[in-house]
């Protein structure tokens, strides 16, 4: 899993590539909430267009941090999901509380 995450202009956009899933989920999280924490962007955009493969530890990893975004004042936005990916989001309920791009 690689993650790299840019910050323009009050936005932060990270781009994820590789599979989410209970291993890799832990990493994930760590990161992105380092950074909302200490940068506190207005928006947190997480790329999804290079994620082959997500289990429902993907759906908590978007929850949790939809909350911390939510928390310190910004908005989360989930950008170019694959089909299936953005289906699991629909049938979880994520689509209400998330902008899905």
């Amino acid at each position: 899993m690689k993650i790299n995450i840019k910050s323009e202009n009050g936005t932060a956009i990270a781009v994820l590539n590789g599979e989410i899933d209970h291993h890799t989920a832990k990493m994930l999280r760590t990161e992105l909430d380092k950074f909302v924490i200490t940068m506190q962007p207005d928006v947190l955009a997480i790329d999804f267009s290079g994620i082959t493969f997500m289990d429902s530890s993907g759906i908590g990893l978007i929850i949790g941090r939809y909350k911390l975004v939510k928390e310190c004042g910004g908005q989360l936005e989930i950008r170019s999901p694959q089909p299936y990916i953005r289906r699991m989001m629909v049938l979880s309920g994520v689509e209400r509380i998330v902008k899905i791009i």
